[in-house]
């Protein structure tokens, strides 16, 4: 089962000179109960490509699935209740709201959408995310890598369909982003959920089940049971960029 999907999907910016090609006919599937990366070199496509699978961008020719539901066919209201109710987010800047306490920054979504929390469910999310002690807290009592647990759980408190996560380790020092990265695996493992993340440290890709591999707006290559070092390795054929502009300090130390 796939989870969202794009088809022949193509993507413009700007007119005349200035147009760009963000995503040249690119078809992919996510997998349901699957956590997908997509890696690219800078310009490759990717958060393009995430926008537009998730809604928050339209396509300019092709189709986006989110399950069996063409995204193109529906109106603006009818897709913002969509990305409510069967989608969730998480983004490198967090984006919880600072007059709001932990608990009641999980259940925002739900509450904006006039629907009754699961309990059992937002409760076993907090166990997970390992801030029972921290429900009354506001965002700036908490570090990075706290916020970024809350900004996951709220993601999954609707029980939504598939989690698009935008760099979510952007921010984060590598000891919290393993800490998130650890959550979103578990989030699908144990939770039944479909995690799809941009990034570019092949270290997060390294979490995923498969890492997809865009380059120039085009889908080039897709890598199961991806490692650091063979995401690494991958990324460098496209522009030999040096390890350390992908977050790691050489090849031997990606390896150990």
């Amino acid at each position: 089962m796939t989870a969202a999907r794009v088809v022949d999907a193509v993507k413009t910016y700007g007119t005349g000179d200035a147009r760009v090609r963000a995503l040249d006919g690119v078809t992919v599937g996510f997998p349901a109960g699957r956590f997908t990366a997509i890696m690219g070199p800078s310009g490759s496509g990717k958060s393009t490509l995430m926008h537009c699978a998730a809604g928050l961008d339209t396509l300019t020719s092709g189709s986006a699935f989110i399950g069996d539901t063409e995204l193109g066919t529906l109106g603006d209201r009818q897709l913002t209740l969509l990305r409510r109710e069967r989608i969730g987010f998480v983004f490198q800047s967090f984006n919880l709201v600072p007059t709001l306490d932990v608990a009641e920054n999980i259940t925002l979504p739900l509450d904006l959408a006039g629907a009754r929390p699961d309990r059992a469910w937002v409760d076993g999310l907090i166990d997970v995310v390992g801030l029972g002690d921290r429900l009354r807290h506001r965002p700036a009592e908490l570090s990075g890598g706290q916020q970024q647990r809350v900004a996951v759980a709220r993601a999954l408190a609707g029980r939504p369909d598939v989690v698009f996560a935008d760099e979510p380790t952007g921010n984060l020092d590598s000891r919290s982003g393993e800490e998130v990265l650890r959550l979103l695996g578990r989030a699908v493992h144990e939770m039944g959920r479909t995690v799809v993340m941009v990034t570019h440290d092949p270290v997060a890709a390294g979490h995923a089940d498969e890492v997809v591999f865009l380059a120039d707006g085009r889908l080039v290559d897709r890598m199961p049971e991806p490692t650091a070092q063979k995401v690494l390795d991958r990324m460098k054929a496209f522009d030999g960029t040096r390890d350390a502009a992908y977050g790691l300090p050489s090849a031997q130390g990606a390896a150990s």
